[in-house]
């Protein structure tokens, strides 16, 4: 009540003041109060797996063993207490280049994307769609998106919301050498979507060697990127991990790492808070998930400081003589 009168004075001494009337009075120090308040801090508990690995598109079988395992795993993301579950790249299934070739096995040439039963994917997608629509889960699923012919399709990360809607979808933009030359049209776009004020990025298969694309997300204010893979050839994955590490760090954002669980997997499905330390890990190589609390703090200085850092606040005390001309006068 205190608060109230005295804000209520406030009012009527700035309309005594300006000759504003009250209501106008009101509505300036209602804007104001707003603009003075700081921003608060949001947060989430995200879950990250590691599912299977799957590489036969022409197994139907297969293709419906993956989508119950993708299934089991975002009941147990939901029982965790998870608003969002992130999977690895191609947690669908991941064809394998020499399956796929049209010259193949022992030779690599390009895809046949005939091979793949599209039918069975689109009904375990659905069938994804409406468990998110029922546990209220957004779920971020690495699975191939085809194109009309004679296009290639897409490496894509489709991003379902907690209405069992496809809200929107990351296509692979680096492609490896064999991906660009037999497999996939690359993607071509940054992707965002925020969930209960967190925003997301996307990064997919073998976009960690990109600083750059890490750095673009920086700059579009996402609070984690989600990078999703097959974790590289063993033990590449150690490096894929690192270098994710590093971006968090550097960027000073969240990261989850999300790679398909492989015998001897060295690098494990997890998720990495801003100073580049493991906030979660997965043990072992099978499938599982892990969660933790994400989110932003608008308080800490690292990333506004960073930031300043990179837009040449150092240029005015650069001193234009050449230092190594000054070390030889020295000594």
């Amino acid at each position: 009540m205190t608060e109230s009168r005295n804000f209520k004075r406030r009012v009527r001494a700035r309309a005594a003041k300006t000759g504003e009337s009250y209501t106008t009075a009101l509505m300036h120090l209602r804007d104001a109060s707003v603009e003075d308040t700081p921003p608060q801090s949001k947060a989430l508990r995200l879950a990250v797996v590691q599912s299977g690995y799957f590489d036969d598109p022409r197994d139907a079988a297969a293709l419906r063993l993956a989508g119950e395992e993708i299934r089991h795993l975002m009941r147990a993301a939901h029982r965790a207490g998870a608003r969002v579950v992130h999977f690895p790249e191609g947690a669908t299934c991941f064809p394998n280049k020499r399956i796929m070739s049209a010259i193949g096995p022992r030779d690599i040439g390009p895809s046949d994307w005939r091979r793949f039963d599209w039918a069975v994917l689109r009904a375990e997608l659905d069938a994804t769609r409406s468990l998110a629509r029922d546990l209220g889960l957004w779920t971020v699923l690495g699975s191939v998106h085809p194109l009309t012919e004679p296009h290639r399709p897409h490496n894509s990360l489709y991003v379902i919301s907690d209405k069992g809607e496809v809200a929107t979808r990351y296509d692979e933009r680096m492609l490896s050498n064999t991906k660009i030359s037999f497999m996939y049209t690359p993607g071509s776009i940054p992707l965002t979507f925020d969930v209960d004020g967190v925003r997301f990025g996307c990064t997919l298969g073998i976009e960690c060697h990109f600083p750059e694309l890490f750095l673009e997300y920086e700059r579009l204010n996402v609070d984690c990127v989600l990078f999703s893979t097959t974790g590289g050839a063993q033990p590449n994955d150690l490096a894929f991990a690192a270098e994710v590490q590093g971006h968090a760090s550097s960027n000073c954002y969240w990261a989850s790492f999300a790679v398909l669980a492989q015998p001897g997997l060295a690098a494990a499905s997890g998720i990495i808070a801003p100073d580049g330390q493991w906030a979660a890990r997965c043990t072992g190589d099978g499938p599982s998930i892990v969660v933790a609390d994400i989110g932003n703090d608008p308080g800490d200085p690292a990333r506004p400081w960073r930031r300043q850092a990179r837009g040449g606040i150092y240029d005015p005390h650069i001193v234009s003589d050449d230092p190594r001309s000054k070390r030889r006068d020295m000594f």
